[in-house]
């Protein structure tokens, strides 16, 4: 039987190295005979194929039968043996693809406050890298075979998928979902990813991608309850590291920092560092003037004055002053961005 050479894929390697053999052999045989080479590669081809249109020349003596009749009989059970290996090979291949397909369905199905990215590129995958360090469970929806592949081999649960297509959607467990993020660099596909997951789940939390600043509002009414623009983000965090070097060593320096960041967001916090700016209407306040402006949202664990110790935990009557950084924890970024006049 095929299965005693091993693989489907190793069958037909075997068995098309034995048609080859044949076919050299038998146009040997019958140049041997006094036959061009042309004559008699035409004539093995004839007889293994089983075609039979006619003899290429008589077959008229004992030696050419023998070897005609070597022909018909190596040759043709070679190409039985091929047809069988090519159709174990579709078929093996189906049923993997088939079994693959289902059991990732099946545990799509089983997954409930899940998480969905949207896109696995250069920021869809940094973010599937933490929430898994920080143990949720997620699906990624991406059509980019290579992406693909990127997102098996760290073991997450893959849909090839458009993501702006509802039933992709609906098959990654939207209904179940607690947040989806759509980082695709597609603004108008955020959009439309945005108003369909709301659409099906009013309760799911949506963060999308932005890259032009204009998108973040059409964003925010398709849905959205955060946009994230990477190059304004990604500017903020130069401005920390030149303006507010220990504060954004202390958020973000270390792994223990970052673990506890990630620690701070399983309990709903936020921890980031702002500025006072000179427009924003917070300099000259007191921390504790501060506090009770954010009506709770947030408090002020670390002031970062320039050209000073950081002050960690200040006291409420500590007077905050222009270009002064400040780590604060709280509920919602949008309460920072409320209090100090600048972008979520």
């Amino acid at each position: 039987m095929l299965v005693l050479f091993g693989s489907p894929l190793r069958n037909l390697l075997v068995i098309t190295s034995f048609l080859l053999a044949v076919t050299v052999l038998a146009t040997a045989g019958y140049m041997v005979a006094g036959w061009s080479l042309g004559d008699a590669f035409y004539m093995v081809v004839l007889t293994i194929y089983t075609v039979g249109f006619r003899e290429v020349r008589p077959i008229d003596s004992l030696y050419l039968r023998t070897v005609t009749l070597g022909v018909m009989f190596l040759g043709c059970t070679g190409m039985i043996l091929m047809t069988g290996a090519l159709v174990q090979l579709f078929t093996a291949t189906e049923i993997r693809n088939l079994l693959g397909v289902n059991r990732v369905k099946n545990d799509i199905d089983r997954l409930k406050g899940h998480v969905i990215i949207c896109g696995f590129g250069r920021i869809g995958g940094a973010l599937g890298r933490e929430l898994k360090d920080g143990g949720a469970e997620l699906v990624v929806i991406e059509r980019d075979p290579q992406r693909l592949a990127d997102a098996r081999a760290l073991n997450f649960l893959t849909l090839a998928a458009d993501a702006t297509d509802e039933a992709a959607l609906v098959a990654a467990g939207v209904e179940r979902a607690r947040s989806l993020a759509s980082v695709l660099p597609d603004d108008a596909a955020n959009v439309f990813i945005t108003l369909s997951a709301r659409s099906l789940n009013k309760g799911l939390q949506i963060i999308a991608r932005g890259e032009a600043p204009s998108t973040e509002r059409k964003l925010l009414h398709a849905g959205a309850d955060k946009v994230i623009l990477p190059a304004h983000t990604g500017a903020e965090r130069m401005a920390e590291l030149i303006l507010y070097p220990a504060s954004a060593k202390l958020l973000r320096g270390t792994a223990q920092a970052r673990a506890a960041e990630r620690a701070l967001r399983q309990f709903g916090l936020e921890i980031e560092v702002v500025s006072a700016g000179q427009h924003s209407g917070v300099p000259g306040m007191t921390v504790q003037a501060l506090e009770q402006r954010a009506a709770g949202a947030f408090f002020v664990a670390q002031l970062d004055r320039p050209g000073a110790d950081p002050i960690v935990g200040p006291p409420g009557g500590t007077v905050i002053q222009p270009g002064d950084g400040l780590v604060v924890v709280g509920r919602s970024i949008g309460a920072f961005a409320a209090v100090f006049g600048r972008p979520t």
